[in-house]
């Protein structure tokens, strides 16, 4: 058999296939990262203009990684969080300062994040973008892996890492199933301007049809994450922007004053999908290939940059064969608890708080309630919501690879 070109090709150059490209940048190994969208242009659906929540434990992850320097200048800092649930007394409020932590988390433009990854990648003189270009076909041999582009070149690889997305071309070609779950619900998002300063402070309420968040970031603006009933989602859009406001206001209530300015508008489907099968021969899902979260938490991006370094730690002293099967049992082994907890606890918040049981109601703000006035429970919810595990892979413990 022929020696493989990779050692490790990455299809898919969004956020979570960039930072795994990254955090290997000072590795031996081979590296191709295949991106379909050109990133030279404003196509590549991972930076748009949402928000991006980071975690704590995530910036301190891109800090060990070299990358926090240059994304802090785009960032906002979290330092409290208001959770409530609409038509209930009841709140829990989280706190930098009683967790004794610099930030609960940061929020940053998935475009401004986009740059400063394409960037550094850019700079790594032992990687080879492919892009733009998308894999068409998958032939597995002995030893490697053989993938077709769409410009007919064929290259082959030891492991293939899969991060492109929810609807991954890998988990196509290889037929693989998936779990689903619909939830019926359509997030709206969009940046919103506010009478009141947010003073960095990111707030959760709940609804009947699920939850709105609203995430600190410059020049007084929040980022908006609105959850709706789908089949709701096209009236809301089509109201002006007054109308807009005013329906969002009634939701969400006036914590922030009025609302006063809104951008430019999106929306998507919100589904709990998850692979059948993430580990595969030579092949290993991550990020939303693997598990795609509801927003209700901020998870989603915080999970799959969990994936990556934990992957980057079992790969980065291998000096044979990363697709060895030992070193992906080793990956799923060390992260697949985290997968499920995080996709557990989602899956129960959404299940809780998206409905208007009057019982449920009651039970969710005698829940709050407690939740503020027990020290250990808050500290718990808090720890949970920053990232901070037990068993860290160096790159989270500040250790660089």
């Amino acid at each position: 058999m022929a020696q493989a070109d990779y050692d490790i090709i990455i299809v898919g150059g969004g956020m979570v296939g960039a930072s795994f490209a990254y955090a290997l940048k000072n590795s031996a190994h081979k590296i191709a990262l295949i991106e379909a969208f050109d990133f030279k242009t404003t196509q590549q659906p991972s930076y748009d203009d949402r928000g991006i929540a980071l975690s704590y434990g995530s910036q301190r992850i891109l800090d060990t990684m070299g990358l926090w320097q240059q994304l802090a200048p785009h960032s906002t800092a979290i330092s409290d969080i208001h959770i409530s649930d609409r038509g209930h007394f009841g709140a829990t409020r989280l706190s930098a300062q009683q967790e004794n932590v610099p930030a609960l988390g940061q929020v940053i433009l998935a475009r401004a994040m986009g740059k400063v990854l394409n960037q550094a990648m850019s700079e790594n003189t032992t990687l080879d973008i492919l892009c733009p270009n998308k894999v068409i076909a998958l032939n597995h041999q002995s030893n490697q892996v053989e993938l077709t582009l769409d410009d007919d070149r064929k290259i082959t690889s030891k492991l293939i890492v899969a991060a492109d997305g929810a609807n991954s071309t890998i988990r196509r070609l290889l037929d693989l199933s998936v779990t689903e779950q619909d939830y019926q619900q359509t997030a709206i998002t969009a940046n919103i301007s506010t009478e009141r300063p947010h003073h960095n402070r990111a707030f959760e309420r709940f609804t009947e049809h699920g939850p709105i968040a609203l995430l600190p970031m410059p020049d007084n603006r929040c980022s908006l994450i609105w959850t709706v009933k789908t089949g709701d989602e096209t009236a809301i859009n089509d109201l002006d922007d007054t109308a807009f406001l005013a329906r969002l206001q009634t939701e969400f209530g006036y914590r922030l004053g009025q609302f006063t300015q809104v951008g430019k508008r999106g929306h998507y489907p919100l589904k709990l999908t998850q692979t059948d099968q993430p580990i595969q021969n030579r092949i290993v899902f991550v990020g939303n290939a693997a598990h795609n979260l509801h927003p209700i938490a901020g998870q989603g991006f915080n999970l799959g940059l969990r994936d990556v370094i934990a992957l980057a730690d079992v790969l980065v002293d291998e000096t044979e064969d990363c697709g060895r099967p030992k070193h992906l049992h080793d990956y799923q082994q060390w992260q697949q608890r985290d997968q499920d907890n995080v996709i557990k606890a989602t899956n129960l918040l959404v299940r809780l708080f998206s409905n208007n049981n009057p019982v449920l109601g009651h039970g969710r703000s005698a829940g709050l309630i407690a939740l503020d006035l027990i020290p250990p429970a808050k500290h718990w919810l808090a720890k949970k919501s920053m990232g901070l595990g037990k068993k860290q892979p160096r790159l989270a413990r500040g250790i660089a690879l």
